[in-house]
């Protein structure tokens, strides 16, 4: 593990995930996630939008790990993420000149939920209707057990 670059990047996918498959059967999936950095101008006192980066990030399925498969089934175009893996250059050739191409192979991914709304704020009077909540009422009686005996187990 010496000697790897480690990236985390938070960001959005810019399209849905591509889910290829190897001749040996070996699943990847290959996706780009935006990333637009902010700085604070002093001068006006506001944040401002730097030059988007895109990073181009690999993931692939290990064994009876389905990591490929996940990312393909479970994210979307636009959905916001963070990625950690290693930092890889390849070497490739197209029409007769080399080229290379930094990716993130990915270790680990999720969904931030930093922007996503909730409900109700944590801690408000503002609550969601009781119809709209399924928790709000007890269920329905369902022939469990007597609230004074125990368990059979």
């Amino acid at each position: 593990m010496s000697g790897e670059t480690m990236l985390t990047v938070r960001g959005r996918l810019t399209a849905d995930p591509e889910l290829r498959f190897t001749p040996s059967g070996a699943g990847v999936t290959n996706f780009t996630v935006a990333v637009t950095a902010q700085k604070f101008d002093k001068n006006t006192s506001e944040w401002k939008d730097q030059p988007t980066k895109y990073w181009r990030c690999a993931a692939w399925n290990q064994g009876k790990l389905t990591r490929a498969e996940n990312i393909a089934n479970l994210l979307k175009k636009g959905d916001n993420v963070i990625v950690y893996g290693e930092l890889t250059t390849r070497e490739y050739e197209k029409d007769g000149e080399k080229r290379t191409a930094e990716e993130i192979r990915v270790e680990t991914i999720g969904k931030d939920l930093t922007f996503h709304g909730q409900a109700y704020a944590a801690g408000s009077s503002e609550q969601p209707p009781a119809a709209e909540d399924p928790w709000a009422t007890p269920p329905a009686s369902t022939g469990g057990w007597p609230e004074q005996s125990s368990p059979p187990f």
